[in-house]
């Protein structure tokens, strides 16, 4: 595994466990604050804290987040938060993450249709292997509408992750999150004015909180998918699986079930490194050799 590689995997590894501790956040809010106000809410806060940053760079900087494919990824995360905060409020953590992490299932078939992507034998039994522990920790008793809103995300979540494929290699990070941010607003203030409500103080922090926690994703999910092919990484995505279920356990007594952990273990194993796999193997042998170690 080149340096690149191990270098994206662990950025969203970083980024999947900001992830998980923005659902955290997400559930305390508890559906009291509409979809789209707080989605529009978490971007204009998000803007204003890259505005100073975002001009501080030279003019040319500036200007280079302004495109089609910046807006598009702007309106792919409108759908996709609106869509996340819907799952989280409804469905355990594990669950609500496990219809998330399609994502990765998502991205392999549409980096060969979108970005002429071939994966090998072993990536797609990986993801046939991710997509079964998918299907084992969701079940039918818990497909609804919220989990509907979780596939939702998923489909976003991987088309916006591919499009930073189609992003200028040297531009700027800030620039990058600055514009994709900005381009949110319009349609997010649109779609919140019908069911506006006063909001607490209290829920405006666990909202910045929230957005402080998501652009860290969004920054690292960029400097990850950047420098490598989209179908070396995605599995990585897994890992936010595990992060979520242990907070939904530590923090909600949201206990999973046998299924459920059989299906997480599915999904983690595929994306371990070949070498973590071969040191695992190589642990349980050597207990089962001598069993005092």
């Amino acid at each position: 595994m080149s340096n690149a590689v191990s270098r994206s995997i662990l950025l969203l590894v970083g980024a999947n466990l900001l992830a998980a501790f923005s659902d955290v956040t997400l559930k305390v809010l508890n559906g009291e604050v509409p979809t789209f106000e707080y989605v529009f809410i978490r971007q204009l806060i998000g803007t204003g804290l890259l505005f100073p940053f975002w001009w501080k760079l030279p003019k040319e900087q500036r200007q280079e987040g302004l495109s089609w494919i910046t807006f598009s990824r702007a309106q792919l995360i409108l759908l996709g938060s609106a869509c996340a905060m819907i799952a989280v409020t409804y469905l355990p953590l594990a669950t609500a993450n496990a219809m998330f992490y399609v994502a990765p299932l998502l991205m392999l078939p549409l980096a060969f249709l979108l970005l002429k992507e071939h994966p090998t034998l072993k990536q797609i039994l990986a993801t046939a292997a991710g997509f079964a522990g998918v299907l084992i920790v969701l079940r039918p008793e818990q497909f609804q509408w919220a989990a509907i809103a979780g596939l939702g995300c998923a489909l976003s979540n991987a088309l916006c992750n591919l499009l930073i494929r189609r992003l200028p290699a040297q531009q700027a990070l800030v620039s990058t999150l600055f514009w994709t941010g900005l381009m949110t607003l319009p349609i997010s203030l649109l779609l919140a004015l019908p069911q506006w409500e006063p909001i607490r103080w209290a829920n405006l922090g666990w909202i910045v909180l929230i957005n402080l926690l998501v652009l860290g994703y969004h920054a690292l999910v960029v400097m990850a998918y950047r420098p490598v092919e989209a179908n070396r990484i995605a599995l990585a995505e897994y890992s936010g699986l595990v992060f979520a279920t242990i907070l939904g356990f530590v923090l909600f007594a949201e206990m999973p079930d046998l299924l459920t952990c059989i299906g997480i273990v599915l999904i983690v194993i595929p994306m371990m490194p070949i070498q973590w796999r071969k040191w695992l193997f190589r642990a349980q042998t050597s207990l089962a050799q001598d069993p005092a170690k």
